[in-house]
């Protein structure tokens, strides 16, 4: 049985053949702790300097304000209770957005739960986008960090964070963004965005899962993750993951030369998939900005519909996301979409399709046709499909 068109690269890429290239002989043959002293430590700790490296230069940053993580949701963690925790005495109040991953946003939560702290969300316009007048309004004397994300991962949104980190910074007020689905995609300058922190998560630009980064401006004080024997700069203890960070600095170089073409190359075959799916389906509503969006990213919904029944008859043939999750009582719209304004009856049949580097032109044709297909069918009451299986939420 053929496998379906997969169209989730939000939620995760495959591995780039470069990438598993670069990895093998630290999974075949260089076993070595690169904090050991030996001669089978010197190729695995060359490999980690120049995997930071990688990442430093496809950041515009020196590999000094690099520090390897698990992924986003660790480099998230980090960057907001270690800032906000290391900050306590002068003030207790945070800025974020509505629109959040859960990393963020969940976060957010537990410091407010837990620690005394008060956050502020900013909404966002019907595109999914904050202003940053808002950010700055919502600034406080006791504000201690302003986190928003670079673009977001349901509608791809790409928020203005060079505008809003000079607002905040003007008024000594630290920035972290979650870049984790724009690095790789779009131009991410750690010096054009003003950023003083930024989260990187290796599987969203080919790597693999369970490594990121996050990004220290030289000179921020964020104290240690994990205590021991001093790796990361004493920032975060434990031996290295040697054959995931490997791979996550391979797909950095590798997203570095190739930024401006696979760009291109993305955002045609998003807007085809988006010009035939509107050709083919009356009432379609396309989320997110018309301009500044992820290259890759279209988000629709069909009114009327309940995308995990979508999600299900299409399941065997394309595989995607939903905006919208079905409980046994009701269906839970997307935070993201709520926040929009996004009506109900809109949101809860809502897709995330997502193309990335291994996509087609025919699947994307392909795809197109099927959803149109399903639908209908769903429309006149009964699906065509083969039983699938059932679709999960956007991550």
């Amino acid at each position: 049985m053929n496998r379906p068109i997969y169209l989730d690269y939000n939620g995760t890429t495959p591995h780039h053949p470069e990438v598993i290239a670069a990895m093998r002989p630290f999974l075949e043959e260089e076993f070595g702790n690169p904090s050991s002293g030996h001669l089978y430590a010197v190729r695995p700790r060359q490999a980690v300097a120049r995997a930071r490296r990688q990442l430093a230069d496809l950041l515009g940053c020196t590999p000094a304000e690099v520090v390897f993580t698990s992924g986003g949701t660790e480099a998230n963690n980090w960057a907001i209770l270690g800032s906000a925790l290391g900050l306590a005495e002068r003030g207790r109040h945070i800025v974020t957005s509505c629109v959040e991953h859960p990393a963020v946003l969940n976060v957010c939560r537990f410091l407010e739960e837990r620690h005394g702290f008060a956050v502020t969300r900013v909404a966002v316009d019907g595109h999914g986008r904050v202003d940053p007048a808002a950010v700055a309004a919502a600034l406080r004397p006791d504000t201690v960090l302003v986190s928003i994300m670079h673009a977001n991962n349901e509608v791809g949104t790409i928020q203005p964070i060079a505008a809003i980190a000079r607002l905040a910074r003007e008024r000594g007020v630290r920035v972290h963004t979650d870049a984790a689905q724009s690095v790789g995609k779009i131009p991410v300058l750690v010096e054009d965005l003003g950023v003083d922190l930024l989260s990187v998560a290796g599987h969203k630009l080919y790597a693999p899962k369970g490594v990121g980064a996050l990004y220290v401006r030289r000179g921020i004080a964020l104290g240690p993750l994990l205590h021991g024997a001093g790796q990361e700069g004493g920032l975060r203890a434990g031996t290295e993951n040697v054959l995931e960070i490997v791979g996550l600095g391979q797909a950095c170089e590798i997203a570095r030369r190739d930024l401006a073409e696979t760009g291109a190359r993305l955002r045609v075959l998003r807007d085809r998939l988006e010009a035939a799916l509107a050709a083919a389906v009356p009432e379609m509503r396309v989320n997110g900005h018309p301009e500044e969006r992820l290259p890759n990213t279209l988000n629709v919904s069909f009114r009327g519909l309940a995308a995990h029944r979508l999600l299900e008859a299409i399941g065997l043939e394309v595989a995607a996301s939903a905006g919208a999750a079905c409980h046994a009582d009701r269906t839970e719209i997307s935070h993201v979409l709520a926040a929009m304004g996004v009506p109900e009856a809109w949101a809860a049949g809502t897709l995330r399709l997502t193309v990335g580097r291994m996509t087609t032109a025919a699947e994307v044709d392909a795809a197109a046709a099927v959803i149109a297909r399903e639908v209908a069918a769903l429309r006149d009451g009964a699906s065509r499909r083969p039983e699938g299986a059932p679709g999960r939420p956007a991550s």
